[in-house]
């Protein structure tokens, strides 16, 4: 009986560890999923806002566009400051 609920408790932790590291992934894919939706929403690509592909660092478009929510209000302002 001990060896039952010995490797019913193995099963028992390796679901849990399953289940646990599944949600773990799901939640960081919904976060750079939200970056593509913007890329694809404003038809640029990632690097526009992202000092380089995969990185989370943004450059200072990135960072106008977190605080505006406008590509075309960011873009403005660096062109007219490169002048």
């Amino acid at each position: 009986m001990s060896l039952e609920v010995t490797t019913m408790s193995k099963v028992i932790k390796v679901v849990l560890f399953s289940t646990a590291l599944g949600v773990a992934l799901s939640l960081s894919s919904l976060s750079s999923f939200g970056n593509i939706q913007i890329a694809k929403k404003e038809k640029v690509a990632c690097t526009t806002c992202h000092v380089k592909m995969g990185s989370k660092d943004l450059n200072d478009v990135g960072k106008c566009y977190a605080k505006k929510k406008s590509l075309k209000a960011c873009e403005s302002g660096t062109k007219e400051g490169k002048k």
